[in-house]
């Protein structure tokens, strides 16, 4: 059975993958090129419940240390534990296996506002 999910992206690189009712949150490729090797990420505990825009998670690189965002309102139901242990499968596999957190959705309208795979893919060409 293939269930559909939509993705959808934010102005801050974030990704968000939807299936029901719940999202899967991480950063996009194009994030974990700009900020280098990985080296700890710091991840919220279930039941946090975020608004769209609020902190949700960090990541660190040899080079900075960035916020991973909420990209809409929730509840987190569970982190990647994997990344604690091994913060540098971000680099290896970001909108895949290493992703930061999953989110109950609260307002699934918030989705509206956020960019499809296409018009992300856009958006990172104009930032070159």
């Amino acid at each position: 059975m293939n269930v559909m999910s939509t993705v959808r992206y934010t102005k801050d690189h974030e990704y968000i993958r939807i299936e029901g009712d719940v999202g899967t949150v991480g950063i996009s490729d194009y994030a974990q090129k700009q900020l280098g090797d990985i080296v700890f990420v710091e991840l919220p505990a279930a039941g946090k419940v975020l608004k769209q825009g609020d902190e949700a998670a960090v990541v660190e690189s040899v080079k900075a240390a960035s916020e991973i965002n909420a990209p809409v309102n929730g509840e987190v139901v569970e982190s990647n534990s994997a990344l604690e242990d091994n913060p540098a499968l971000v680099n290896e596999d970001p909108e895949g296996g290493a992703w930061f957190l999953k989110l109950k959705v609260a307002d699934s309208g918030q989705l509206d506002a956020l960019m499809d795979a296409e018009a992300y893919a856009k958006f990172v060409e104009g930032l070159d």
